[in-house]
């Protein structure tokens, strides 16, 4: 119990679509926002449904990564050493962020480790309310084999090269949630 008071407490899950807000993806060293860390964050800025800015940094997290994770981020020890001490990055982050809403892709997943390290860090509640691009899919194309992003991403023609870096996440869920809004 006692590391669950620990976390920020997210905001509301919305569900639904809006002109103005921030995607964000993280890329971690594992899955547990308590004994993991958050290597790269990824986010960009939309403001009347248009990408305005955008945020990415690799987190110096003064560790060694396991083979697992640099072979499906492509990041290295040695590019982590030349990043940004956490502090500094989630500091960044939430002046980047502001009080906009957070979109992201299984961003419930993202938001357990930012919400984490946040009042870890800062000592700051990170509570924006959020909309979680797999939520929508479940609803708006039920007929899909999974709702991974790679499969959202085929199905409506996406490119998906890149994958598994924080910036180029968030631009293949920023197509991703153009293409369900059509669908609504």
């Amino acid at each position: 119990m006692l590391m669950m008071e620990q976390a920020g407490k997210k905001g509301r899950n919305l569900n639904k679509f809006v002109d103005d807000y921030v995607l964000v993806d993280i890329e971690t060293t594992g899955l547990s926002p308590f004994v993991d860390d958050i290597i790269e964050i990824g986010a960009i800025k939309v403001k009347n449904n248009e990408m305005v800015e955008q945020y990415n940094e690799l987190i110096n997290i003064n560790k060694s990564l396991s083979p697992f994770i640099t072979n499906l981020t492509g990041i290295t020890d040695e590019m982590l050493k030349g990043g940004k001490l956490p502090k500094t990055v989630f500091a960044e982050f939430v002046n980047f962020v502001g009080d906009n809403i957070i979109i992201g892709h299984n961003v419930n997943f993202d938001l357990g480790f930012l919400c984490d390290k946040c009042k870890k860090y800062l000592d700051y509640n990170l509570n924006n309310d959020y909309i979680d691009t797999l939520y929508l899919a479940r609803k708006l194309v039920p007929n899909s084999i999974n709702y991974k992003l790679g499969t959202l991403a085929k199905l409506f023609n996406i490119s998906y090269e890149g994958a598994h870096r924080g910036l180029k996440d968030v631009e293949i869920t920023y197509e991703v949630y153009n293409r369900l809004r059509e669908l609504k």
